[in-house]
């Protein structure tokens, strides 16, 4: 408690938010979660109230604070989800997911709205009162003494050496307090409050009433996992239910191996894909089918964690059917960041820009790296089989030329490649077809507050490694900020002429009047179904590489084809 004294008596918030979370473990190692948990929410609402100025920070304490806040956030709600709020482990789930995300984009501005804090209970806000006067008398105490003892032992008056020992007496008394903290009658008291207080609290929120509103509008569960080191936890609010928690024995290094396994499948299109589907469908479906079944729904909207963010939930595999077969899914980065019930009714308006003649060469040098691209005729294809779209194909898909356009259309489609720069992430960029690399930094100060979605057709070129999914995100999020309602965007590198097929269902199923989820879910299933299996042979697997961009030479009905987009933020 010294220690959180001293870091409060300087107004060092960084030191504030690590040692709230040490206290906070040390109080579950003794067994007393809820007062782990008041002193964790107090850990994340500083570190939400200093999001905005860890650049202020010096390399290696962003470095720290960047591997330790993830993981609070998680303990956190972790600690709740275990109590059975889980309500407010949702919001805490919700606030890990911006947190993660403003860590990705460190050198991109900050929104002013991003630092939203969490809610504390009554009995818990009485306790944090009880506990700021113990910590306003010591600091005032200490004060005292410390002006006290620059005096020149010498120049000491009686009054003030019996001053200085009243004061050390004083002080040893506040210190007992401290360490009797948690055993105080009325801090018992107010613990004891507080499952009855959790539980009025979830069954009651407004927001929770609102919450299940939308989500019978849409028919649909929101869906929240949860990893973590020696278990998954699933979290799925339906629109008749409170929220509820199932819990999977599967470690997180187990789950990873499984998550790569699959993705490998994916990205291979490999007949073996049922198996690694499976084994996902059973861990992260499965435990949930009979609350799916129950409140009848049709739709999942899904915030996925951590790795889990490499891979498409529609393409898992009950044994006889792929998820997108039964459900339509969309991802949302955050609750917080999406009004999922707001419909636009206008007709699709398309802006289409491709990078499509092969024989036209960019080499964009970032970061010390010299990237090579050229065009991809498939590109070409798709943008021509667009519905009613005006085209800006090659050298005249240039920034200059379509920015200023921006505003006159609801579907923004960029089919070319984009690059995830690792370690420098606001310099991931987008190819344009004359060689402009518009980055994450420059994408914040376009206005797309007339869009409705915006589709990144792009090859992702820049991962390498599988790290916990935030660059996945990184773009989708940041054209949500700049105003689109909602982007498309591709998990690995894409099908030339499978993605020219998808596309061109996907918007023939827009101009039927159908939300874009349910469209994208209708192209997925057209791909689905051609072809009588899974491509098998080698001969049917084999694949010719174009600069990034694979072109198959095969039927379609394989995940590898119709599952890399995923839609993210608004679904209708």
């Amino acid at each position: 408690m010294r220690c959180l004294l001293i870091q409060e008596e300087i107004n060092n918030r960084w030191g504030q938010g690590i040692t709230l979370s040490t206290v906070a473990k040390i109080l579950n190692t003794q067994e007393q979660p809820e007062l782990a948990i008041i002193f964790l929410k107090a850990s994340v609402d500083v570190r939400e109230s200093i999001r905005g100025d860890i650049r202020g920070l010096d390399t290696d304490l962003q470095q720290s604070y960047t591997e330790t806040v993830a993981d609070d956030y998680r303990f956190l709600a972790d600690l709740l989800l275990q109590q059975d709020r889980i309500i407010e482990a949702q919001r805490v789930l919700d606030l890990l997911k911006l947190q993660e995300l403003d860590d990705y984009r460190r050198g991109i501005q900050r929104t002013a709205n991003s630092s939203q804090g969490v809610e504390f209970l009554r009995p818990e806000e009485a306790i944090l009162a009880q506990l700021g006067e113990l910590q306003k008398s010591a600091i005032e105490v200490g004060q005292e003494l410390d002006a006290l003892q620059q005096v020149e032992s010498s120049q000491q008056t009686d009054g003030q050496k019996a001053r200085m020992a009243q004061l050390g007496t004083l002080l040893e008394q506040i210190n007992a307090d401290f360490r009797n903290f948690s055993r105080d009658s009325a801090i018992r008291s107010l613990v004891e409050q507080l499952s009855y207080e959790a539980r009025e609290a979830s069954l009651n929120l407004d927001e929770l009433d609102s919450l299940r509103d939308e989500l019978k509008q849409l028919n649909a569960a929101i869906f929240y996992p949860l990893v973590l080191e020696d278990r998954l936890e699933l979290v799925i609010t339906t629109p008749d239910s409170p929220p509820l928690r199932r819990t999977v024995p599967v470690g997180r290094e187990e789950l990873n191996q499984a998550i790569l396994a699959f993705r490998d499948d994916l990205t291979t299109a490999s007949p073996a894909i049922t198996t690694s589907a499976q084994q996902l469908y059973d861990w992260l479906i499965a435990p949930l089918e009979a609350d799916l079944a129950e409140a009848g729904v049709d739709t999942i909207i899904y915030a996925p964690d951590g790795q889990l963010r490499y891979i498409p939930l529609a393409a898992l595999y009950d044994g006889e059917t792929w998820l997108t077969q039964r459900f339509k899914v969309h991802n949302i980065i955050a609750r917080s960041l999406t009004d999922i019930t707001e419909t636009n009714g206008a007709t699709p308006n398309i802006l289409a820009a491709a990078f499509a003649d092969p024989s036209l060469v960019h080499t964009p040098e970032v970061n010390g790296r010299t990237y090579r691209f050229s065009g991809l005729p498939g590109a070409g294809l798709e943008v021509a089989a667009l519905p009613a779209a005006v085209r800006y194909l090659d050298r005249d898909f240039n920034l200059g030329a379509i920015k200023p356009e921006f505003y006159q259309y609801n579907i923004l489609h960029f089919a070319t490649h984009a690059a995830f720069v690792p370690g420098v992430p606001e310099d991931s960029f987008i190819l344009f077809g004359n060689g402009d690399t518009p980055t994450l930094r420059d994408v914040e100060s376009w206005s797309l507050n007339n869009v409705d979605l915006v589709v990144l057709s792009a090859c992702e070129t820049g991962v390498g490694g599988l790290g916990n999914g935030e660059e996945i995100l990184g773009l989708g999020y940041q054209f949500q900020l700049s105003g689109a309602k909602s982007v498309m965007a591709s998990l690995w590198t894409v099908s030339d002429e499978g993605t020219q097929r998808l596309m061109t269902a996907f918007y023939e199923a827009l101009s039927q009047g159908m939300t874009k989820a349910e469209a994208l879910q209708a192209a997925q299933l057209t791909l689905i179904g051609r072809g009588s299996g899974l491509v098998s042979s080698p001969e049917q697997r084999a694949t010719i590489m174009v600069e990034g961009r694979q072109t198959a030479a095969a039927g379609f009905e394989h995940p590898y084809y119709w599952a890399p987009f995923i839609l993210i933020g608004n679904g209708l």
